[in-house]
């Protein structure tokens, strides 16, 4: 076995992109919104809390600092690969993540773009294996980019001998 072939756990070289943070700044907001929505909706309805204001203050203040940090946070840690023999990901914030897939597991590439991630102009790619641990996804890519590296790892999938098993 050559050197080359070895897989090694190693920090993916690519980072995704600068527009990702967009998305997980939006996407916090919308999470905050819909935990204040609850709070407020449990009070009024249902009174299951008395809601004081400090309450409301503290989900607030606790919501702006997750979505200023948890996005640059996530931006410097998040980033991908693809070689000639596998697929790179790293992911998280407070718990990183590594994993490789190798070419010759690979089973499907999909291309997944919500409403928010359409109006940014970013993809995720979800490469899927037969592994107990799951798909491997890639967030946070320009669309295009995401787009070739699909082909990319189609076409080097279809050159792999294995049975993806």
């Amino acid at each position: 076995m050559s050197t080359e072939s070895v897989l090694r756990l190693r920090e993916p070289t690519q980072r995704v992109s600068p527009r990702a943070r967009l998305l997980w700044v939006g996407l916090a907001i919308l999470q905050g919104a819909v935990l204040l929505a609850v709070l407020l909706l449990l009070t009024l309805v249902w009174h299951v809390f008395d809601l004081a204001w400090w309450m409301v203050a503290l989900v607030l203040l606790v919501g702006i600092a997750y979505a200023v940090v948890m996005p640059t946070w996530r931006w410097r840690v998040h980033r991908w690969e693809v070689t000639d023999t596998a697929v790179y990901t790293q992911h998280g914030w407070f718990v990183v993540e590594r994993r490789i897939a190798p070419l010759s597991r690979v089973q499907t590439v999909d291309v997944h773009r919500g409403p928010l991630s359409q109006l940014l102009r970013l993809s995720a790619v979800t490469v899927t294996t037969a592994s107990a641990a799951g798909p491997l996804r890639i967030e946070g890519l320009d669309a295009e980019l995401a787009a070739r590296v699909v082909d990319d790892i189609t076409t080097r999938t279809e050159a792999e001998r294995g049975d993806a098993t």
